[in-house]
């Protein structure tokens, strides 16, 4: 699995090149694109097979054969690492499947490039690749989305990009966001910081290439302290044969609060119940 450049040929690494360059044959989404792509290269004279997301399952037993019969395959796609978004995870599971093994050889990525960039955390993110391309389905996998805290980040066509952004005002609010397109090119662009300023800026200039969006999850919810109804959870859990430790711990994985807070409620008297922890009435 070899990661190729998503825009600037500098990109690839001098290790791909190499596998590239001694693979028996090359996988790829496009023929054509990733023949010119590997003449800019200089990278002549490799066997070609397409493997795209029409005929996966189609060429897959054909690259298994080669695989068994000791043949080197890389696997690229347009652009990136394959794999992610494009046509390879079907093949590798294959290929481990039959006891084959599977290097990746790392590269560049849209999705990590756009992240690492926006600004907005990256320490935990979520990766959605390409919403459903049709408004009601795009919406309602957005609001499914709602209340994930982890960064979001979607893959877009330049053309959906308007219907992207709109749906997600609609859906999540005018949260942080950076729309990163043509990365690596050399008309990169950044537009942000908001949902609502990207639609402005996309509204009045169409955009043009593939767009990674990347947006700031939803912030966290504090839980509500209700002390009458987290009690009576507690003397269920005891009820049900756990210690009162265990509950405590059990009702605390469930429900986001204080495992010390509450053991402490299921050791007060009815009548003097601990206050939110939180400091309210």
């Amino acid at each position: 699995m070899v990661g190729t450049p998503i825009g600037n040929l500098e990109d690839l690494s001098p290790r791909s090149r190499r596998v590239l360059e001694q693979a028996d044959c090359i996988a790829c989404e496009d023929t054509r694109h990733s023949g010119l792509l590997l003449n800019r290269l200089g990278i002549r004279g490799r066997r070609l097979l397409s493997f795209h997301a029409h005929n996966e399952a189609a060429r897959m037993p054909q690259l298994l054969e080669a695989l068994a019969s000791g043949e080197a395959v890389a696997v690229i796609s347009d652009a990136g690492l394959p794999g992610i978004a494009d046509p390879g995870e079907g093949l590798v599971a294959a290929a481990r499947r039959n006891g084959h093994p599977v290097i990746c050889i790392p590269g560049p990525c849209a999705l990590t490039t756009a992240l690492v960039s926006s600004g907005l955390p990256s320490g935990r993110f979520c990766f959605e690749g390409f919403l459903p391309a049709r408004g009601g389905p795009r919406r309602e996998r957005l609001g499914a989305l709602a209340r994930e805290e982890r960064t979001l980040v979607f893959y877009e066509a330049p053309h959906r990009l308007v219907a992207l952004l709109e749906d997600l005002l609609s859906q999540l609010g005018n949260r942080p966001l950076q729309v990163a397109r043509e990365l690596t090119k050399r008309h990169e662009q950044q537009v942000g910081p908001t949902v609502e300023a990207a639609l402005a800026h996309f509204r009045a200039t169409p955009p043009l290439g593939e767009c990674t969006v990347v947006v700031g999850g939803a912030e966290p919810v504090s839980p509500c302290w209700d002390p009458i109804s987290l009690r009576q959870e507690l003397a269920a859990l005891v009820a049900g044969g756990l210690s009162r430790r265990e509950a405590a711990r059990t009702l605390a994985e469930r429900s986001g609060h204080s495992r010390r807070e509450l053991y402490a409620l299921l050791h007060a008297e009815p009548d003097r119940v601990p206050p939110d922890p939180e400091g309210d009435p």
